[in-house]
């Protein structure tokens, strides 16, 4: 219904078919995404650092295919776009490297790839495994998270400023990005990420949440 309800609301859009949705997280709620995007008839990548997540959603059928290749990942976007095909596809990696694929492929085709964005990787925790900074692959955050905790948080709100330049780039472009309600924008907030909405007061962002704006 939150995918719909995106489509209907910021596409104007009933049949989301040939549409892309990019967001991250395939563990606990967040692995209803995959098997969203397919019901919403759209496209769906979905992004998670955690192998064991995705081969779960997969085994579950909830989620169609797999690829830690960008370049395969991007090429098979294409194709189910173009083609209008239904699909949820995981990216095994980091949703900072597919945002920041999406604006290299805006600078380089001027083709906006994605109609529809969002996150929910754990944001309410971010610093203690919730939210895994791009700069570091998955084991190798697991462990500094073990011996370092102080680093982690540096290279965490690092990369949350990373997350939403990418995001804010493509949303300048046309892509409607939403808070999935979990705590993303207001921890990206606090670490300097541009998410304030411009002449309001600083708990206002520039991104809608899906209680209020789309499921309200």
């Amino acid at each position: 219904l939150t995918v719909l309800n995106a489509g209907r609301r910021y596409l104007k859009a009933e049949d989301l078919s040939g549409k892309v949705f990019v967001t991250s997280g395939l563990g606990g709620m967040s692995g209803a995404q995959a098997k969203a995007a397919v019901i919403a008839g759209c496209v769906g990548i979905i992004a998670e650092v955690d192998e064991a997540a995705l081969l779960k959603r997969h085994k579950q059928g909830w989620l169609m295919e797999i690829s830690n290749n960008l370049d395969h990942c991007i090429a098979r976007l294409r194709y189910a776009r173009k083609n209008k095909i239904a699909l949820s596809l995981g990216y095994h990696g980091n949703v900072v490297d597919l945002w920041e694929r999406l604006v290299y492929e805006l600078d380089a085709t001027g083709e906006l790839l994605v109609d529809l964005g969002s996150d929910q990787t754990s944001c309410h925790n971010p610093f203690s495994g919730g939210y895994y900074p791009v700069q570091l692959g998955f084991e190798e955050g697991k462990q500094l998270l073990s011996t370092d905790p102080g680093k982690f948080r540096t290279l965490v709100q690092e990369s949350l400023k990373r997350h939403v330049a990418a995001i804010n780039r493509l949303a300048d472009k046309g892509m409607f990005f939403w808070d999935y309600g979990n705590a993303f924008l207001l921890e990206a907030q606090r670490a300097g990420a541009d998410v304030e909405k411009k002449g309001a007061n600083k708990t206002e962002f520039r991104y809608p949440s899906y209680v209020q704006h789309i499921m309200g």
